[in-house]
């Protein structure tokens, strides 16, 4: 959840550190350090709040030197102040480490190195790692590698960390497991990150780190082993990212960008896959691996927050056109209740990031019950793209706002287009198909006229809302999801209590809750459905309630019954999530920024959970 960066070249490093760890504000943070190795030693200099905050306590002083560590820190243990920031130094002042994760058995550890005599100024499990590494160098008189090498035997979690030391100007090491690293190779420097943001301005050449490996890092070159200190030969990847694409581009934040980027993301999403022109749909990433899911007798979606929601349009879409049964999971939850899984069952995994830690442990679950586990993620290269069987990326390009917007469209794309080849030449017919390819192909030109034609009018519509304390979501079939992640943005961004229902579900419980000062927000498409949430409606209406109202184009049905009613061009039923979501995402977007939110970053929020 945290930000590593780490340097080592003939650039003074702190330029590159600060620049790097200002990628990495969107992953949430509360405080921020950086550790530079130069001339005068080791310096350290960390500060609670933002990076511009650590930038400040720099200014006049520089940190001369071209090798170095910084982090940005998302609380976990202790709060977030000036002595609970990264970098932590061992107690004779020789090294520096910065640590993703959590160490689990930190307790014990620590209870251990203060018998010992170790003293302990933070309430961090990172000053614990510290302190074991300085105490396995002393005593066995190790190399700092190999010190850091055999203390990670004894600890028991997750981490990614970055070392430096005063006694060897000429080296950085790095290490995961559970938490993701990257190494970025240069011409004569090297770069490591918690993923390609910091490093993209440098170079496009990376190697990905898996769990359980270490890597020594010089000017002359690096070397990859395993934790038990096995030698790894590492393939060289190209990143696909690109340093305009993680900038703002001109617009005030990085989510309402990336909502206006959502029919290209979409488009490339589908790009070389949907072929109308052929009437079939062509997943690469799946094909070695499409029979067994083709033949699944049933499939369990496991995600967490916006990807579990497009889980649940997937269990719909798959249900509907493939009438193959889909059970959804929250992966948080899925491995610690012992899951039932048997022969023909197929686990599909959904997570923006690829490494979020609750969907990789349902990675693992799966696999270690025999069970094929194909993902869907947006990051080429990230641990659940390179740990299941076969999967299905995004293509969405970056995204850098905490609340997802173009991976959730993307997702429920992807997911569209994973239902009808599954239902080609079982449940569609050869017309049908086509029809449904050719709606699919059509939606991006869609959602970009929903983009032109009512961000002015849903911003209008913000500022009567902005000041409401509470916001109910309704809808139902394919757009019940979408209520649910209509209340999760409102939630994320503008800090407003916001929940979502099946419009049904109303007259059992939060009916009671309808008076002037709850906006009821109904989707409400011509669809199957139509005539009963518009009875909803009604009952809304009869008592006062503030209705908002996502609908078809001519459709004038509602007008007097809502005081705001939002047009959209129609679509199939199955597709219209992909339409119904982009109103609600603009009106949680402009009620946050109306509000003074930091939209960007929500507090106590992060883009890649990478901790349980």
């Amino acid at each position: 959840m945290c930000g590593i960066v780490g340097y080592i070249g003939s650039e003074q490093a702190e330029g590159v550190l600060l620049t790097g760890l200002k990628r990495l504000e969107y992953r949430g943070y509360d405080s921020a350090g950086v550790a530079i190795v130069g001339n005068d030693g080791l310096s350290v200099e960390k500060q609670e709040g933002k990076v511009d905050d650590l930038r400040g306590a720099l200014d006049g002083q520089p940190m001369k030197g071209t090798l170095g560590i910084g982090h940005t820190r998302w609380a976990t243990h202790g709060a977030p102040n000036d002595v609970n920031a990264h970098p932590h130094v061992s107690s004779d002042g020789s090294f520096a480490l910065v640590h993703n994760g959590i160490i689990e058995n930190h307790s014990a550890i620590k209870k251990q190195l203060q018998e010992k005599g170790y003293a302990f100024d933070s309430q961090t499990d990172t000053e614990v790692l510290v302190h074991l590494i300085e105490e396995v160098k002393h005593e066995a008189e190790l190399s700092l590698p190999e010190a850091v090498r055999q203390a990670l035997t004894q600890v028991v979690g997750a981490y990614g960390i970055a070392v430096v030391s005063r006694d060897d100007p000429d080296l950085l090491l790095a290490a995961r497991k559970g938490s993701p690293l990257i190494l970025g190779v240069g011409e004569g420097e090297y770069f490591i990150g918690s993923d390609a943001a910091p490093l993209v301005e440098h170079t496009r050449q990376v190697v990905y780190l898996n769990d359980g490996e270490m890597v020594e890092v010089r000017r002359s070159g690096y070397e990859v082993r395993t934790i038990e200190n096995e030698p790894l030969e590492k393939e060289v990847h190209e990143l696909e990212w690109s340093l305009s694409e993680i900038e703002k581009g001109g617009y005030d934040h990085f989510m309402l960008k990336e909502i206006m980027e959502q029919p290209d993301a979409m488009a490339d999403a589908m790009r070389g896959r949907v072929l109308p022109e052929d009437n079939d749909i062509v997943l690469g990433g799946l094909h070695d691996a499409w029979d067994e899911l083709y033949d699944a007798d049933r499939i369990i979606i496991a995600a967490c927050g916006t990807s579990w929601h497009a889980g649940l349009v997937g269990e719909y879409l798959i249900e509907s056109f493939a009438q193959v049964p889909v059970e959804v999971e929250y992966a948080s939850e899925f491995r610690y209740r012992d899951p039932i899984l048997r022969d023909g069952d197929v686990v599909l995994v959904i997570s923006q990031s690829g490494e979020t830690a609750d969907t990789l442990a349902a990675v693992r679950e799966a696999q270690s019950k025999g069970v094929k586990c194909f993902g869907i993620c947006n990051v080429v290269g990230s641990t659940i793209a390179r740990e299941t069987d076969a999967g299905v990326y995004l293509h969405a390009g970056p995204e850098i706002g905490v609340a997802s917007t173009k991976a959730f469209t993307a997702q429920v794309t992807v997911l569209s287009m994973i239902a009808l080849k599954l239902a080609k030449g079982r449940t569609l017919s050869t017309a049908e198909m086509a029809s449904n390819i050719q709606a699919l192909s059509e939606v991006p030109e869609k959602v970009r006229g929903v983009l032109e034609n009512n961000n002015d009018e849903l911003r209008a519509m913000a500022q009567v809302y902005r000041y409401a304390s509470n916001f109910l979501y309704l809808g139902r079939g394919y757009n019940f999801p979408v209520a649910l992640e209509g209340a999760l943005k409102l939630k994320e961004i503008s800090y407003i209590h916001a929940e979502g229902y099946p419009a049904a579900e109303m007259k059992h419980g939060p009916i009671a809750l309808i008076d002037r000062f709850m906006p009821v927000v109904f989707i409400a498409m011509k669809d199957s459905t139509y005539d009963k949430v518009l009875s909803n409606i009604e009952e809304v209406a009869a008592r006062d309630g503030s209705v908002i109202a996502i609908t078809d184009e001519q459709n004038g049905d509602l007008d007097a019954l809502c005081e705001y009613v939002i047009n959209i061009p129609q679509t199939k039923e199955f597709l219209s999530p992909l339409l119904t979501v982009i109103p609600l995402q603009l009106l949680s977007y402009h009620i946050a920024v109306m509000r003074g939110c930091h939209v960007d970053q929500p507090r106590n929020l992060a883009k890649s959970v990478t901790v349980e």
